[in-house]
């Protein structure tokens, strides 16, 4: 928690005036108790013993001022709320901004090890809890002490303090109260967060599922997992609630019984004539004083363990290093070598893992060639291509792009020279001109066309009523896998990198669109890098070099005709897709 306090320096001014007015509340809320006792004991009292216009006017005077008072108290209140929450509300800005550019830094690694749902719910709900706390904290933090000790001091000072025990009584009842509710609900608040994590991850899960749930008949099955999952959101809630809900009827009985018990001491005092009622009336402001000062300092204990849980979990993401981040001295790429890509003796194993996803990997992908990677389900073809613009990061052995080691250069300078097209599309919400001018949103409409034509997406573009300003939906759901998949291909190509990544990108496109792609494509990539990925052996026979995978291992590496006659893993997988006639004939 005191990790994330150093946010507020940069409201620094806003702290220090609503601590100034803190103070000067403090001030008015204290001085209230003494008028009062003035008008009671100098003014009211002599009044009925001696009625005139000075008494009078004595009392008017004093309650002027005493009203005076309590308007400075009420002014300096609403600008505490109005600064507070406006300190509060940028803390949380600055938050989320921290947090989301950290995560933005994570490489898959530190992707994983936070789940999806995890990390929104500590981009939003963490974050609002520590917000919360922050709005009332310089209430409690600074005001409430202030309030209690001066209070305490007014008591301690006055002629006769004979009844200041019953003070240390209803402070020891509000500690034992606050103390066992504070262990009792302690470990549910550090559940509650655990448990939205779950029920974000249930609903991120059912929501992206829909079509496979629904396919499979499985509506039920899930709503079943999704109210377990609510229901022990829901317990656990109402436990805490529960819980933290018997405090202040505890605290308001402590308040009104201690009330009773100064009345009834100090009724004998004035009696007894050892006692004025002004004073009485006075300690029992001060000793209200004292114990409100406690009942804020009850509140900030319901919402400070949330809070804390809130702000481990905000701390974690904050503090947790990318497993891929730059060197402080970083290189330059070799002109000399522009689009090279060179893989030698590289070997890879996942975190965590036990074996090798890649072994002993070496090839040399260069420019104006098409290097096309082929293998079976998990021989690790979509590992390679993650390799290269280092979204991991190699186990063993180098990646030398433009004749650099990859881990030498700075990842931003890296992956302006790929354009990646991962297996499954991605679109983002907007139109179809801001998927495709993604990379540079001043791109000419002229470049933004021809990608689109080279990508064979002009058809169905032109086929739509606005044209290139078309919405596409969150995640692209409203256009079809074949569409999606021509503007992740479009982007890619608008771009104009040094080095083409495709990783299985034409497996959402038939025969006929697939072929035309790679015929424009070809001659928009004459000097350049081509590195792809594919299932298909029709998209790769006219590759300048193959290279084939079995478990990790290359066990080929040629164009098409040569591995036909020489390599039977390749030989097997061609075959299990086109007739040898179709493969070259005499083969």
């Amino acid at each position: 928690m005191l990790k994330l306090l150093k946010f507020l320096k940069k409201s620094v001014i806003a702290v220090l005036l609503i601590i100034l007015l803190l103070w000067l509340q403090a001030w008015a809320d204290l001085s209230l108790p003494d008028f009062t006792s003035k008008i009671v004991n100098e003014g009211i009292q002599q009044a009925a013993l001696n009625p005139n216009e000075e008494t009078t006017g004595f009392i008017l005077n004093t309650g002027f001022q005493m009203l005076g008072v309590a308007l400075v108290s009420m002014a300096c209140a609403i600008l505490i709320i109005f600064l507070s929450s406006k300190v509060a509300a940028k803390l949380g800005k600055n938050l989320r901004e921290k947090v989301f550019k950290k995560v933005l830094s994570f490489s898959r690694s530190e992707l994983t090890e936070f789940s999806t749902a995890s990390l929104i719910t500590r981009s939003t709900n963490d974050i609002q809890q520590i917000q919360q706390l922050i709005t009332m904290m310089f209430r409690v933090i600074f005001y409430a002490p202030i309030m209690g000790i001066g209070a305490f001091i007014k008591v301690s000072t006055q002629s006769d303090n004979s009844m200041a025990w019953i003070i240390g009584v209803a402070i020891l009842a509000i500690l034992f109260i606050i103390g066992t509710l504070f262990i009792i609900a302690m470990p549910k608040f550090k559940k509650l967060q655990s448990l939205i994590d779950k029920i974000n991850l249930v609903s991120r899960e059912i929501l992206n599922g829909i079509p496979v749930i629904r396919a499979f008949n499985k509506e039920k099955r899930e709503e079943k997992r999704f109210d377990e999952a609510n229901l022990n959101l829901k317990k656990t809630n109402v436990f805490v609630s529960r819980t933290m809900s018997l405090m202040f009827p505890l605290l308001m009985f402590i308040m009104n019984s201690i009330m009773i018990l100064i009345i009834w001491n100090g009724g004998h005092g004035v009696d007894e004539g050892i006692l004025q009622v002004g004073d009485m009336m006075a300690f029992i402001q001060y000793t209200m004083q004292i114990l409100i000062s406690f009942l804020f300092i009850s509140m900030l204990s319901i919402m400070l363990p949330r809070a804390a849980v809130s702000a481990k979990r905000i701390n974690e993401i904050l503090e947790t290093e990318p497993s891929i981040k730059d060197k402080e001295i970083t290189k330059e790429f070799d002109s000399t070598k522009k689009g090279l890509v060179e893989f030698k003796n590289v070997s890879f194993r996942y975190p965590d893992a036990d074996t090798e996803i890649l072994e002993d990997i070496n090839f040399t992908a260069r420019p104006g060639e098409t290097t096309a990677i082929i293998g079976s389900t998990g021989s690790g073809k979509s590992t390679i291509v993650n390799l290269i613009p280092r979204f991991y990061d190699v186990t063993e052995g180098e990646i030398l792009v433009d004749g650099v080691n990859i881990k030498e250069v700075k990842q931003k300078d890296l992956r302006d020279i790929i354009g990646l097209v991962p297996q499954k599309g991605v679109l983002f919400s907007g139109t179809i001109e801001s998927n495709i001018k993604y990379s540079d949103e001043n791109m000419s409409d002229d470049i933004m066309k021809e990608a689109a034509q080279i990508a064979q997406a002009t058809e169905f573009i032109e086929s739509k009523s606005n044209k290139y300003q078309d919405k596409i939906a969150q995640s692209g759901n409203n256009v079809s896998g074949g569409q999606k998949q021509r503007l992740a291909i479009a982007r890619a190509i608008a771009k104009n990198p040094e080095i083409f990544v495709f990783d299985d990108s034409f497996s959402a496109l038939d025969f006929k669109t697939d072929s035309k792609l790679r015929e424009a494509l070809s001659t928009k990539t004459k000097n350049k890098t081509v590195i792809i990925v594919a299932q298909r052996i029709s998209t790769i026979l006219n590759a300048d070099q193959i290279i084939v995978l079995e478990e990790g291992k290359v066990v080929g590496i040629g164009k098409h005709e040569e591995l036909m006659k020489n390599n039977e893993t390749y030989r097997q997988i061609a075959l299990s897709q086109l007739s040898e006639k179709e493969l070259g004939g005499d083969v």
